[in-house]
This record gives C-alpha cells, structure tokens and sequence, in this order.
C-alpha cells in the first residue's frame, strides 16, 4: 500500500505545553473538545469506548508519557483501524497542538476538506477552553 494523503491541523495555544497536554489526553477530558466522540469515552478495559457521530468505536491511547504524544488509535465498528498521531510541543510559554489527518480509502476530496475542518473545529475548541477557563488548571488536575 502507497502511502496516504495527509494533511497536518496545526494551532497555536497562548497555555505552558504541559497544561495542554495534561488536559487534552485525559480520555475524560476529549468529549469537552474532541466532537467526534459524542457524549464521551467510557473505561472498557485498557481501552475506551465512545458512541457518536462515527458509530460505536473502541479508543487505545499511548501511555501518559513527557514528549506530548496523545497517538491513538480509533478502531471503527467495521474494524478499520485509523491510526491518529496527535501532538503537543512547546512554543515559549504556549503550545502547539498538532494533527496528522490521513486520507482514509475512498474519502472524496470534499469529505477529506470537511474532515480537516471538523478536527480544527475541535483544536479550537480546545484553544478556548484552555486560554479562557476561569481556573488555570482547570481539568488538568489528577493526570
């Protein structure tokens, strides 16, 4: 198999990098910025599992580590396994979170424009929530 198309969704976050990550690879935390898995993640084992706008998935996450690595891998109801690297780097005193959306097989280009807006959409979701929660650590607690 060729490789994909791939399209990186960047922001900047005006937040220290590790407030970033604390928050946003919480499976807790995703359903207050992450749309696409509906009301939220429950525990299932070492994985979770969410009911939304995709079907029913099952989510595996890479282990809590201290490079700002929050892969995961969305393993469809049709057992497609999509494979997604996500990111967060320092940038002085904010972060950049960032995105890797690949082309999945038979997405039309208009699908994969609307898929790169959906995940901005949710990084900006994320951006609000971080620079304007009234607590500073708010949802970063407990990580």
């Amino acid at each position: 198999m060729s490789a994909r198309q791939a399209r990186i969704v960047h922001i900047s976050i005006e937040r220290n990098w590790r407030d970033v990550y604390d928050f946003a690879a919480k499976p807790e935390n995703m359903a207050l910025w992450a749309s696409g898995l509906g009301s939220g993640l429950e525990a299932d084992g070492e994985n979770w599992a969410a009911h939304g706008p995709l079907g029913s998935v099952r989510v595996k996450f890479a282990p809590e580590n201290d490079f700002g690595v929050m892969d995961h891998v969305v393993t469809m109801e049709s057992g497609l396994d999509v494979h997604n690297a996500l990111r967060v780097v320092p940038n002085g005193d904010g972060a950049e979170v960032m995105f890797t959306l690949l082309r999945l097989p038979d997405v039309s280009d208009e699908q994969f424009e609307a898929d790169f807006r959906w995940v901005l959409k949710d990084l900006n979701t994320l951006k609000k929530r971080l620079e304007h929660s009234e607590d500073n650590n708010h949802g970063t607690e407990g990580r």
